[in-house]
This record gives C-alpha cells, structure tokens and sequence, in this order.
C-alpha cells in the first residue's frame, strides 16, 4: 500500500477536523431564518430567495442531523438549530389534515404540498439523529414518519417506497426513483441504530438488494436512477436535473458504496455480496465517472458511458471521500488508498472555497467556479460528512460512531 493510510495520520485527521470546524463556522451562525427554517446562500454568502426563500424539507432536516452532529462533538450553539429545525419539521413541514410532511414551505405555508420520498427520508434521518441528542420532538416525530412511510410509501410487492403524493395523498403514478430510496436507506439504518428494532433494518436490506444487488448488478454496476411502477430501467428518462437527473450518476454509485458497507457492518457481514458490490461500485465510478484529465467527477454519463453532465459537483467528491474511507478501512488496497489521496487531494485544490467559506457547490469541466444547477451554498451535509467519517470509526452512522466514541 502507499506508504501510510492517510487516516492514520493525526496531521490528516487534525486537516480533516479544521475543515469541519470551518463548515460549521460558515453555516452555523448565518442559518437561521427568524420566520422558520433555515436559509440558503448564493456564492457570498448572502441568503437566497428575498423575503419569502423556499425551505426544502430536506434542507431543514439535513441541517438538524449536521447540528446533532455539532452538538454530539461538543460544539457550543447547535442545540439551538436543532431546537430551530425540529419545530419547523414537526409544526410546519407536517400536514395537520393529512399527514406526512410537505415538500416545500414559505412564510404563509406550503409552496409544494406534494409528499415526497426523498423528503420523507430525511425526516426520518433527521428524527433519528435528534434521539441520539435526546431532543423531546425526536420520539413522536421518529414514531409519525414511520407509520407515514409504512402505510403511505412502503411497496411490499417490490422492496422499496413509492416517490411521490399529492397533498391528500392520491397517487402520483409512473415513476418510481432510486435516490429517495438510496438516502431512506441510511435513514433506516439510522433509525435501526436509535431502537434496535429490526424492521428498519430489514427495510434497508430490502431496498439495497433492489437496486443494487439486482439492478445495479444487471448493468455491471452503473445504478439505475429511473424506473417505473415495476422497477423496470427507465433508460431515456428526463425529469428535474438536481432531483433527477438523466442517464446515471457516479455520485450516487459512490454514496451507495459507503451505505452498503456500512449495511455489511450492521449486518455483521452476513450477506457475502455487499463488499465485492461496494468494490464494484467504487471502481466504475473512478473508471467510468473520474475525468482523468482534468480531474473530478462528471455529473452523469449516458448510457455509452461518455459524459453526458460535464460540471464538476462537490457532493460526488464529498460522497467519494467518504466511500474512499470506508473501503480503506474494511477492503484495503492501493487502489482504494491512492483513491483516498487523489479525492482529498481535488478537493483541497479546487472545491473549499478559501475566500468566502464553505465548499463551491458547482464547477465546469474545467474546474472553475458556476452557478448553473446551485445557486450558491445551501447545504452543508455532504462536505460535513466527508471530513468527518475519516476521523471516526466505520462501524455505522457517523452520528453513532461519534457518540460510542465518546461514551469509550
């Protein structure tokens, strides 16, 4: 292997955890909209969307499981933000006549009412790490969105949850999408971590063997991101190109890497397919996805494999630092390490923004700053996780791994 693993190294680890230090410092202290919320920030960290910003359920509730994460590590005022974000998600997000927990809000209610997969999953993720900080919302929110997403979402027929309801819940039929299964499943690994109930985690395995030990399988691990009603491929789909962008994702090839690790370790490597498929997994996306020339991650490719998306996003490097970390820990290789080394490597010299804080969400081919998909900087949990799952132990949910270090 080459010379030491980087994540031995307490001069890396230290770089890792000022980095962090500096995401906190960027989001932190500006987050927070007075009228519910949180806000969102264009490239000067100024906030986004004038006196009436949408708030995205998944922003809301990603920001209570980076601040759980802040408070978990000791770091002074994050209690506030996940006091500030569970109210919204369970007073306002949630829909007092229906259930479930709407898409969008503005300052008089719901700009989408729609009920979302992907948003649902985060609230699960977010109600599950509140509990590690024993927030008093974190049980009834955590026992609401779970009977929303097994009565409303969940498919026995196939595995997984349907995408998407209107507000009073009738069917939004023709599509189902593996990117809101592929966040639920950490939520659910998550929530099986806070209760120990095992239907969680036999809900995390349903949907992992979908998409990845049978789909993902049948197109030599490119993950699929477009189905339909029958989870049949949807190769010529064209929908929202954040939520659902055509032709594949080597972003989300790299996510499900680390997921399904981390599903090995809770499992405690009962099923022999989940390290060769992470392995699989990481080694198309560095094959087919890294632009080896200029560096960085192609947004997606079609289904030729060339690049279809040119820009270079931060959340793929994010999620490919992270999955680079938990192959090194538990499928070790020169490969994966070199791998770990050149991610971190594009990262420090391109994407963290030394002039203004945070990461830059959007670069071109060419590695310079854009602002064509993301307006700014609205999202601190990707970059969050990155620099953190290196430091701590890869037995399960960062969350978990911080608090049992800790308690050690």
């Amino acid at each position: 292997m080459s010379a030491a693993n980087w994540m031995t190294l307490q001069t890396h680890r230290d770089w890792l955890m000022g980095e962090a230090t500096r995401l906190f410092d960027y989001f932190q202290w500006r987050s927070i909209n007075p009228r519910g919320g949180f806000f969102e920030f264009d490239s000067s960290g100024k906030p986004l969307g004038g006196d009436d910003p949408s708030r995205g359920i998944h922003t809301t509730a990603r920001m209570v499981h980076c601040m759980t994460i802040g408070h978990l590590l000791g770091r002074p005022g994050c209690a506030d933000l996940i006091d500030h974000g569970m109210d919204y998600l369970f007073n306002q997000h949630r829909d007092q006549k229906h259930g479930g927990y709407f898409w969008t809000m503005g300052n008089d209610g719901p700009k989408d009412a729609s009920k979302q997969g992907y948003g649902h999953a985060f609230v699960l993720l977010a109600a599950s790490s509140a509990a590690l900080a024993g927030h008093p919302l974190a049980g009834p929110m955590l026992e609401d969105v779970t009977n929303i997403l097994q009565d409303r979402f969940w498919e026995d027929a196939h595995g997984a949850i349907a995408e998407e309801f209107s507000a009073d819940w009738s069917p939004v039929p023709g599509y189902r999408g593996q990117n809101s299964n592929m966040h639920l499943t950490e939520a659910l690994m998550a929530a099986y971590e806070v209760t120990e109930e095992q239907g969680f985690l036999d809900m995390a395995l349903s949907i992992a063997d979908l998409i990845i030990n049978r789909k993902a399988r049948e197109t030599g691990f490119r993950v699929g991101e477009h189905f339909d009603e029958n989870w049949n491929l949807l190769k010529d789909y064209r929908g929202n190109e954040m939520f659902r962008p055509s032709g594949t994702t080597p972003g989300h090839w790299l996510e499900w890497a680390r997921l399904i690790l981390q599903l090995d370790q809770l499992t405690d490597g009962e099923h022999d397919w989940m390290k060769p498929a992470a392995e699989q997994l990481f080694a198309q996306s560095m094959a087919l996805g890294w632009d080896r020339r200029k560096k960085g991650f192609f947004y997606t490719l079609d289904w030729d494999d060339q690049p279809a998306k040119r820009s270079k996003l931060w959340w793929p490097m994010a999620e490919a630092a992270g999955a680079a970390a938990f192959l090194v820990e538990h499928c070790p290789s020169d490969m994966h390490e070199d791998s770990y080394r050149l991610i971190w490597n594009t990262i420090a010299n391109h994407f963290l923004d030394r002039d203004q804080g945070g990461w830059h969400e959007e670069l071109t081919e060419d590695l310079v700053p854009a602002h064509t998909l993301f307006a700014g900087k609205g999202d601190i949990y990707h970059a969050l996780q990155a620099c953190l799952i290196p430091i701590f132990p890869k037995t399960g949910s960062l969350t978990r791994a911080i608090l049992e270090s800790q308690e050690g």
